[in-house]
């Protein structure tokens, strides 16, 4: 690898490189969201709303938050799982079929990510892949792999904190969703709009006494390959793991 490919990057997508965009040229917007697969199981989640939480300061969400790579036992609800989805990627208002407003801000609000969730301890859930259907606010198998954890946290060169997670969180993107705007340029907007992601989850988790560590360090061949992801319509582009604190 080049060591000037950054900065190649950053140069050529700046906006005097950018030529005429697919949406300028009349070509049709992409799917707000990747389709339901019909023959997978489906499951309702709790509306995040029912979830009770204490009142809290939001000065004091941020001055607790930070990296937590040790986890209790204790499994996550299926009502706190959907909190956390829903203040992640949750759709507040679809507006035809042009775009989404959701919890997070997004570029152009093309909102260019999928969530797929790696389940160890979820009430009510078996452990496995799962994927969000942010639009219908349900969750779908995707399989029930032997030791799925294990795989992934060698994917991650090894962190075997996201073995011991309740759950962890995998952003894909869909770049297309982005480009078809934004043309190359889009692929910096996918990088902001995952920290977007990450940071509603990181407070979203303090808010049920859970911690969060954001993971940037995985072998992207490997990662995408568990996901069969092909790199080129999708690709796995950040991670975090979620438990429930350990006890002071």
């Amino acid at each position: 690898m080049e060591k000037d490919s950054g900065r190649e990057f950053m140069e050529k997508t700046k906006h005097k490189h950018l030529g005429v965009s697919d949406q300028q040229m009349h070509l049709p917007q992409p799917p707000l969201s990747w389709p339901a697969e019909y023959i997978n199981p489906k499951i309702e989640l709790p509306h995040p709303g029912s979830l009770a939480l204490d009142p809290v300061d939001i000065r004091v969400l941020i001055s607790q938050r930070s990296s937590q790579r040790e986890y209790a036992d204790k499994p996550l609800t299926l009502m706190e799982l959907s909190h956390l989805l829903w203040c992640t990627q949750g759709v507040k208002m679809v507006c035809g079929e042009q775009m989404t407003l959701r919890t997070v801000p997004s570029a152009g609000a093309r909102h260019a990510l999928e969530t797929v969730l790696l389940v160890n301890r979820i009430d009510d859930l078996e452990p496995g892949l799962y994927r969000y259907l942010a639009l219908n606010h349900q969750l779908e198998l995707i399989s029930t792999l032997n030791d799925p954890a294990g795989r992934f946290a060698a994917a991650c060169f090894g962190q075997r904190f996201i073995m011991h997670s309740a759950v962890t969180f995998l952003w894909v993107a869909v770049p297309y969703r982005m480009t078809w705007r934004y043309q190359e340029r889009g692929y910096r907007y996918l990088h902001l709009d995952a920290g977007h992601v990450c940071q509603n989850l990181y407070l979203a988790a303090e808010a049920i006494d859970a911690g969060v560590c954001a993971v940037a360090a995985f072998d992207d061949d490997a990662l995408n390959a568990l996901l069969c992801l092909d790199t080129k319509e999708a690709f796995v582009i950040y991670l975090a793991a979620v438990g429930k604190k350990l006890a002071k």
